[in-house]
């Protein structure tokens, strides 16, 4: 695998030091879509760091979690960063909880710990520090809480109320530990991946998002939603998200 490559995908030319500031340019939100095509063309998805930088450097796609952040935690630890994968349990908009442990993302040390996460969709754009602090980005205002022990959620602010996006869990995790979570949630009718075709990524005023049969325009949060016929996804595809071939 290329480190150069790698970095030329999100228009990064070089890393001078490991810092928060190089650690906000790497979080390639703008550039790498969250996408669930291949679980819905059925074509499967392992565990395999060479398949992901295949398909995500090479192949100019996108993916979920354990692709996008297992990754990119290979990135950094490749550039010198201290950071490694943790679990996480996303709490759905209904306030049910979904697969217990189920979602990867990132712990990275810098001077804190902060909670890095390039696989989530519609989420925070930047390092988050695990003390309450609050960040804000085009998306919204978001906070990390803890709850108790190794527990942490990671918050978004709605009104004056606080939404759980996910609960996590700072335990170091290694990637082969996904497997029955990725295998889940490729595969049950019980997961949010095999329902619809998902395809988001973020713009710098807001957001690009496929649903199903719906492609959705963010701007500062206020939300354009369109119909779209079959015929008109490749073009959408790649135009929006630059998804030439599934």
């Amino acid at each position: 695998m290329d480190i150069n490559q790698y970095l030329q995908r999100f228009r990064v030319e070089d890393v001078k030091e490991i810092s928060l500031e190089t650690l906000n340019q790497l979080q390639h939100m703008l550039h790498v879509p969250f996408e669930n095509l291949d679980v819905i063309h059925r074509i499967p998805i392992t565990l395999n760091l060479e398949a992901f930088y295949n398909k995500i450097v090479l192949n100019n796609r996108g993916g979920f979690c354990y692709e996008l952040n297992g990754l990119f935690n290979w990135l950094l630890q490749s550039l010198g960063f201290n950071s490694y994968l943790i679990s996480g349990t996303i709490n759905r908009p209904d306030g049910s909880w979904a697969l217990k442990g189920s979602h990867a993302c990132l712990i990275v040390e810098i001077d804190q710990p902060y909670l890095v996460d390039v696989g989530f969709g519609d989420s925070v754009r930047g390092p988050m520090p695990l003390t309450g602090e609050t960040k804000e980005d085009v998306s919204g205002i978001y906070r990390v809480v803890k709850v108790e022990d190794t527990f942490y959620d990671l918050q978004r602010k709605n009104n004056q109320d606080w939404d759980t996006l996910y609960r996590l869990d700072i335990s170091p995790r290694e990637l082969n530990e996904f497997k029955d979570a990725c295998y889940f949630n490729q595969t049950s009718p019980k997961s949010h991946f095999t329902q619809k075709q998902i395809v988001s990524l973020a713009a710098e005023y807001g957001r690009y998002t496929l649903s199903g049969n719906s492609f959705i325009v963010t701007r500062l949060q206020e939300k354009q939603k369109m119909d779209v016929v079959i015929e008109e996804i490749p073009y959408i595809l790649n135009k929006y998200f630059h998804i030439k071939n599934i």
